[in-house]
């Protein structure tokens, strides 16, 4: 049973993953403002973690410094504000499908940006270096058919409309204006991919000089919560979308806010911990598959023959990479053992775990 602990661990993730999509999706089709959820949502995450992080690792600290406080703000706008504020306007123009299709291409747009900024490199000349390439071509291959082609229609079979709408936001016609739509959407939501990618590269450096991880997230989610809500006020004043009862937004907000960044989050860092991260990277498929499920059979959402075709490029690109990358560490991995005096090989392993679990 232990063997199967990640794997069943995995499974959760994805599947809470594609709950986010499919909630999301639903407050705004149901009309609730997305840069009000976002705020709400960065509210909430921000009263759970904060507590924990003072908990756990206020006297363990190191102390934050002006020019790290600084790039903290930063990180925490570009990564998580405007991430997740881009990401819900294309998920109003689109759909929980395409949203969850995406996300498969954040660990090649990553491994591109570390490529641009030299943190990665790019050997075209070896087997692992052309497949990292083709995995970053058919990536692009992959979203461009999901922007531009869309192909037969398929409605499986619908076995109940989960949310009912109130004040309902109507989507977009597939007309021209609504192909229009389409397409702005999906570029909105490979700008989020871009932003969450950069965000990740750029973690590392900053954690390098304050590497309380737990300090660090929560204090991002506490900035995040008072730009996001600059933002929202600043685009919507209308009393009603601010208000939260016991309906669809509610569920929305402590969904996104507690049960992804709470429950994920641990969880993440568990199954990183034992099987390492491109273990979890693999699973994100996972999330494409329940989404067009549940997108079909509980909001009753049309499918399109271009978003499986898309969404099997990017599935097909992301292992390129990974498997690019995996054996790239490898043979790393057996050349640095292999340089090793015998007594310093085993603490070099454990240095190696350490690392892939930060």
């Amino acid at each position: 049973m232990e063997k199967k602990k990640p794997y069943l661990a995995v499974i959760l993730i994805q599947s809470i993953y594609a709950g986010m999509f499919l909630v999301s999706k639903a407050a705004f089709d149901g009309g609730m403002n997305n840069f009000v959820l976002v705020f709400y949502r960065q509210a909430a995450a921000t009263v759970l973690l904060v507590p924990l992080a003072l908990f756990l690792e206020w006297r363990t600290a190191p102390p934050l410094s002006l020019v790290t406080f600084c790039k903290i703000f930063m990180l925490s706008l570009i990564g998580i504000t405007l991430s997740l504020d881009i990401n819900g306007m294309a998920l109003v123009y689109t759909s929980a499908t395409l949203a969850a299709a995406i996300t498969n291409c954040l660990p090649v747009i990553t491994f591109f940006i570390a490529v641009l900024l030299r943190m990665e490199a790019l050997r075209l000349k070896t087997i692992v270096g052309i497949a990292k390439l083709v995995g970053i071509l058919i990536c692009l291959a992959g979203a461009l058919t999901l922007a531009f082609y869309k192909g037969p229609h398929f409605k499986l079979f619908c076995l109940h409309q989960l949310f009912d709408h109130q004040h309902s936001r109507t989507p977009p016609s597939r007309t021209s204006s609504g192909d229009e739509t389409w397409i702005k959407g999906c570029l909105l939501m490979l700008l989020s991919s871009t932003f969450w990618g950069l965000w990740l590269v750029l973690q590392g450096l900053v954690l390098k000089s304050y590497p309380s991880k737990l300090l660090f997230t929560a204090l991002q989610c506490l900035l995040s919560t008072f730009q996001s809500f600059a933002i929202a006020i600043g685009v919507e004043r209308d009393p009603y979308q601010w208000r939260l009862g016991w309906n669809l937004r509610l569920l929305a907000v402590a969904y996104c806010g507690i049960v992804v960044t709470g429950v994920t989050y641990y969880l993440q860092a568990w199954v990183i911990e034992a099987k390492g991260p491109v273990f979890l990277a693999m699973s994100t498929p996972l999330t494409f598959i329940l989404t067009i499920l549940c997108s079909a059979l509980l909001l009753c959402q049309v499918i399109t023959a271009g978003s499986l075709l898309g969404g099997l490029l990017l599935i097909i690109g992301l292992y390129s990479v990974l498997w690019g990358k995996t054996r790239e560490q490898r043979m790393m991995d057996g050349e640095n053992t292999n340089s090793l005096p015998a007594h310093h090989v085993d603490q070099g392993c454990t240095e190696l775990k350490v690392a892939a679990a930060s």
